[in-house]
């Protein structure tokens, strides 16, 4: 079981950290730090995504130092998208975000898109964008290529950095939305959703650092997998079907 923050959080971040034991120390201090320094409280989940290495034990050391860190684990690695989603069931607080435990999105820039969040009307999904990005040459062909054929699919998503993160909304959208990948096409989903739902995307431009320690996971099968399985969840029935359920249960709450 999952320990427990005892006190109200105002945030819950859900951090998938896998084989993460060479940056997890550094990005979960400046996280908890940033939001120490402010007057909010932050629920940080990080979430051992079945690692193989002390990606665990560090998460454990740094939950019994800061009361705002708690330890998740998931025996099996089924993906990205499952380690958010199995983090996302023990979050407490109003607003919920994803990032990833790589390090390269500043923690202040994290703090500062929440600020921006909470003088919203609340029907809004927060992100940032990686306006200024230390990637390498390749990743960033890519990250352009996923782009354009998702906008290509979907021609007015509000975002043209679909997979950029942190990403924060209400717990309340955020069920509603109902998500289901457990790969690395869950920010696509939300994105989608969110765009089904009508909902406002509030965009902070970040300067994103290169990862400094650890490896990416992002391989060339990866990218092979994103294309085919947005050709799934384009033509697939359950992107209909959740529609249709989603917006059939508005009418009837609406009358």
């Amino acid at each position: 079981m999952p320990k427990e923050t005892t006190f109200p959080a105002d945030l819950s971040m859900v951090m998938p950290c896998y084989n993460e034991e060479d940056i997890l120390g550094y990005t979960l201090e400046k996280l908890v730090s940033a939001f120490n320094d402010s007057e909010y409280q932050l629920e940080l989940i990080a979430v051992d995504n079945g690692s193989n290495d002390s990606t665990g034990d560090i998460i454990k050391k740094f939950s019994e130092k800061y009361p705002a860190i708690v330890y998740h684990r998931v025996d099996v690695n089924n993906g990205y998208g499952n380690g958010i989603l199995e983090g996302i069931k023990v979050a407490k607080a109003p607003w919920v975000g994803m990032i990833p435990a790589d390090g390269q999105v500043d923690a202040e820039d994290v703090l500062r898109l929440f600020e921006a969040l909470l003088s919203s009307d609340g029907n809004v999904v927060g992100k940032v964008r990686r306006r200024f990005r230390m990637d390498g040459l390749v990743r960033k062909i890519v990250s352009s290529m996923f782009n354009m054929f998702v906008r290509t699919l979907w021609p007015s998503l509000e975002s043209i950095d679909i997979n950029g993160s942190p990403k924060i909304l209400p717990a309340e959208l955020l069920q509603l939305m109902d998500l289901k990948s457990t790969n690395w096409l869950l920010d696509m989903e939300l994105m989608i959703k969110a765009h089904y739902l009508k909902v406002h995307i509030l965009e902070l431009n970040v300067f994103a650092r290169k990862r400094s320690n650890g490896l990416s996971h992002v391989k060339p099968a990866t990218c092979i997998e994103f294309f085919k399985y947005i050709l799934i969840f384009r033509f697939s029935p359950s992107l209909n079907y959740w529609k249709k359920l989603t917006f059939k249960d508005h009418k009837k709450t609406s009358h």
